[in-house]
């Protein structure tokens, strides 16, 4: 039996069974203090990740010869294409052949994916949705490139891209880029610094143009951030502070995805006086094809709701170590589902090569699967940075309206009483009822511990212990006065009234009702009265809004992950942020001492250029956030990717989620199929072509 499945099955013997007795506790008496937070351990499946120095990653230069697919050298024999040297750049992006995972590929075959939303046109700069699934990720090209830079271990910062290099002056308050020169889009026009500036003033800084990122994403404390042209291959950002490191973050997939300015601008009502902003928006509908881009592959036929259809780009500019240009796979196939599902169960089934595991109710059958000696797939679990948390609204004036809002708020500021209630968590138990395997564990809140700047030994981690509840609630005032089982408020307009607090969840979180539930009952064995409540997306929102909320079962967002890119979400940073204290105009906020400390720990995290300095700075950071309770996390996990088992140059330790989703994590132009395992392309020797 291999080792894998031994460990599947170790896990489902010894977590199968259901909730431990609620009312267990670690200890009784007297408050138990704080105990080492436990290291993690690795999933059956998990290879880790392997990191590396930029420069074992990528170079700009020229090599000796370049290759290209038989194919694309025939259309070139036929006049139809340059030679592929004049196609590429004079120092083009070298992928290097030693950091991937199995090596130089072999061209041909197809990438094959399902997606699940309609393609409504190709002006992805301009907000027109793309198809989702990978879609925009595989056919746009951005100044610099987050999404594998988890593979880096030398800076926690981005991968260039078309952006080569980049230098900061002196006082920190600009930034020169340096553009890689001789690039072409994929009909063959230059790419150059006039593409960027498109983007910037046309459709970014264009209010009537909704851009993914619009112009209040490019301020810092209300003062703008600008973008000018220094020649065609240089372009400098000026800041209004010194070294705002975290916006380089902000340069990169989505947010600079770079539109073909010679295509586009004929559209803009700017430079088309026939034209408006719905016609500009609409301008690629989905069906004209081939678009221009400067992605490894072009769309070049669509069917709704049936099929999409890529080909390699013959004008990539990036190549491999021995001049091989990339990308190694011809071509990419989507096939229409009607929701995300089907993608999961197609790549169980071999006829898609990848899906992302994030939903805690696939987890067992996708790993009883995986493990089958015919599976024809494989998962990879990536870093710990899926997690469940409880959030409590420490607003101390904001959506307060009765005197009921005004004494849980004051119980909610008080950190004896978020103690009370992070000790009164089974969390070892919540873990065992959302999987039968090990993937989930107790989680303080925080960091996630997949995060690189996660320092295990600064968690201050209370244990579960109902005694410790129970004389914590006491603490803060709070007795069973009428001797029905539950806290009464000993004072005040509420004195002699129960404790009552509401959970709520939204319902697209399908763990919610397993983990509200479960707390409902072990606030219960503290004497909390409490209720769940699952509740639909717009109302939720609503709720934020007004700040009408009490208690909240949550999956927190990946800033928990990366501050680096999200700092302004880990701390009161801005009025809107963390969710749990907002405030609005008119409504002071009324921060806590440790607030003010941790926001303090943010901007100077935000702005230091060490990466020694900053992983100390977050260190304080996730001591005073949990010894305070900030917020109460509950288990965390992995988010998982399925791979068809034959592909290969999946980077080890490959997250289906982490600053960005798997595509752009895995580098899909290095991607590649033994012949044997190739399947079947829809358009097979062609490349696109345009008039």
């Amino acid at each position: 039996m291999k080792k894998s499945v031994v460990l599947v099955l170790v896990a489902v013997l010894a977590f199968g069974a259901a909730f431990v007795t609620f009312g267990q506790s670690a200890s009784a008496g007297k408050i138990v203090g704080p105990i080492e937070y436990p290291e993690g351990q690795p999933v059956a499946g998990s290879t880790g990740v392997k990191t590396f120095n930029l420069t074992d990653i990528v170079e700009y230069k020229a090599l000796p010869k370049y290759s290209e697919p038989a194919y694309v050298t025939d259309l070139v024999k036929a006049g139809k294409l340059p030679p592929v040297e004049k196609r590429l750049p004079p120092k083009p992006f070298v992928l290097k052949t030693s950091f991937m995972s199995n090596g130089k590929g072999t061209y041909g075959g197809v990438f094959s994916n399902v997606f699940a939303v309609p393609v409504e046109g190709w002006n992805f700069f301009a907000g027109t949705v793309t198809g989702w699934f990978g879609i925009e990720e595989i056919t746009n090209e951005s100044l610099l490139r987050n999404g594998p830079s988890y593979l880096r271990k030398d800076k926690v910062e981005p991968l260039p891209n078309l952006a080569t290099d980049w230098t900061w002056s002196k006082d920190g308050k600009s930034l020169t880029m340096n553009l890689i020169q001789g690039v072409k889009w994929s009909d063959g026009v230059p790419f150059t610094a006039d593409d960027v500036m498109f983007l910037w003033n046309d459709n970014i800084q264009d209010k009537n143009v909704a851009a993914w990122t619009g112009a209040n994403n490019w301020q810092i404390d209300g003062k703008p951030i600008t973008l000018e042209k220094i020649n065609d291959y240089q372009i400098k950002w000026t800041f209004p502070v010194a070294f705002p490191l975290y916006k380089l973050w902000d340069m990169c997939e989505q947010n600079t995805d770079i539109p073909p300015a010679h295509i586009l601008k004929k559209f803009h009502p700017k430079y088309n006086k026939d034209s408006n902003y719905a016609a500009y928006k609409d301008c690629l509908p989905p069906n004209k094809l081939p678009i221009v881009t400067l992605s490894p592959w072009v769309p070049v036929q669509y069917k709704t709701d049936e099929i999409l259809v890529l080909r390699r780009n013959p004008y990539f500019w990036k190549v491999d170590s021995e001049g091989q240009q990339l990308p190694y796979m011809d071509e990419v196939q989507y096939v229409y589902a009607k929701t995300g599902v089907t993608r999961t169960v197609n790549t169980m089934a071999g006829s898609c090569d990848t899906s992302n595991i994030e939903n805690p109710e696939t987890f067992d059958e996708v790993v009883q699967k995986s493990v089958e000696a015919n599976s024809p797939f494989r998962c990879e679990w990536g870093p710990e940075t899926l997690g469940f948390d409880l959030e409590i609204n420490q607003s101390a004036d904001f959506g307060v309206k009765t005197d009921r809002d005004r004494a849980l708020r004051t119980l909610f500021r008080d950190v004896n009483f978020r103690r009370a209630l992070t000790q009164s968590i089974d969390r070892e138990g919540i873990a065992r009822s959302m999987t039968q395997g090990p993937f989930f564990r107790p989680w303080v809140g925080g960091l996630f511990p997949g995060s690189q700047f996660f320092d295990r030994k600064s968690v201050v981690y209370y244990p579960y212990s109902v005694d410790s509840g129970k004389a914590l609630l006491a603490k803060v005032g709070l007795k069973d006065t009428d001797n029905d089982g539950y806290v009464n408020y000993t004072t005040g307009p509420l004195k002699g009234q129960d404790v009552e607090v509401e959970i709520q969840c939204g319902q697209d979180i399908s763990a919610g009702q397993t983990i509200g539930g479960a707390l409902v009952q072990m606030f219960k064995e503290i004497g909390l009265k409490a209720t769940y409540k699952e509740m639909v997306g717009t109302v939720l929102t609503s709720e934020d809004q007004t700040g009408t909320w009490e208690l909240r079962v949550n999956r927190p967002g990946q800033a928990w992950a990366v501050p680096q890119i999200r700092a302004n979400e880990i701390a009161t940073m801005t009025d809107l942020t963390p969710n749990w204290h907002r405030t609005s105009a008119g409504v002071a906020r009324k921060e806590q001492a440790f607030e003010t400390q941790l926001t303090k720990i943010v901007r100077e995290f935000a702005k230091e250029p060490d990466a020694s300095k900053q992983k100390a700075l977050m260190s304080q950071y996730l001591k005073i956030y949990t010894e305070n309770v900030y917020s109460i996390g509950l288990v965390c996990s992995r988010y998982g990717l399925m791979m068809n088992k034959n592909i290969k140059n999946t980077p080890a330790g490959c997250p289906a989620f982490f600053i960005q989703w798997s595509h752009q994590n895995m580098l899909p132009e290095q991607l590649w199929f033994p012949k044997e395992n190739q399947r079947k392309e829809v358009q097979p020797n062609t490349v696109p072509l345009y008039n």
